[in-house]
């Protein structure tokens, strides 16, 4: 596993804004008393989304805090998901899904498109819009290949429409989420293969008539035998 460290430099300190600590409060407030730590997690990613995307130091010490929580057990917390970005990303933070299936449809290409436009993983581009890093499966693996850009998810990539992705969202033209070929949900790209079949107007679906048995089946001939037995 990565070793996972704080930024070297880091703001001098962290406060929530009025309406996400109104927020706080009420999370805080769905644990039985003694339990508040339990509001770790999302207590620290409304700190990450308040800061640009990036955990600071500071923020892991206010929410440790508010839940009345030793400092070092929010720290281990920070430094273990990875879903917590230690150092400052771009307006726009990539995580580039590089698992098997992303990996057997492209990803690679993928990649190389970040290297080229982005740099280096963990750097933060000179204007401050693009950043990127290699993350493991993401779990929309039937669109593959995907990233996620900051909490959305941008699937069925190539490297035509993911570059034009990224311009678009340096530009700050709108842009899709989700399929970036039109695909509704994960079915066939081509169509469907299987089930074409619709079922009838009456809702009973088609063939049923076909799938009774006739008097010589074996299935009949076995519901006999078996009521023979039966009467002894």
């Amino acid at each position: 596993m990565t070793v996972r460290r704080l930024a070297e430099i880091q703001p001098a300190s962290f406060a929530f804004t009025a309406e996400n600590e109104a927020w706080a409060k009420k999370e805080i407030a769905k644990f039985p008393p003694g339990r508040q730590a339990s509001a770790v997690l999302p207590l620290m990613w409304r700190a990450q989304e308040q800061s640009g995307y990036w955990l600071p130091k500071a923020a892991i010490e206010t929410v440790a805090a508010m839940l009345d929580m030793p400092l070092m057990r929010a720290l281990e917390v920070a430094t273990f998901y990875s879903m917590f970005n230690l150092s400052p990303v771009g307006r726009h933070h990539v995580q580039l899904c590089g698992t098997t299936p992303c990996m057997l449809r492209g990803a690679e290409d993928i990649r190389q498109v970040c290297e080229e436009r982005i740099g280096a993983q963990g750097h933060v581009t000179a204007d401050g819009a693009l950043s990127w890093v290699e993350v493991e499966c993401l779990g929309a693996c039937c669109n593959a290949p995907m990233v996620q850009i900051n909490n959305d998810y941008y699937e069925d990539l190539d490297t035509q429409n993911f570059a034009k992705l990224l311009d678009d969202l340096v530009a700050g033209r709108p842009v899709a989420k989700g399929s970036q070929i039109g695909r509704v949900g994960s079915e066939p790209i081509g169509g469907l293969t299987s089930l074409t079949s619709l079922y009838g107007v009456d809702g009973r679906g088609p063939g049923l008539e076909a799938v009774k048995p006739d008097k010589d089946s074996s299935l009949q001939s076995g519901a006999q035998t078996g009521a023979s037995d039966a009467r002894g």
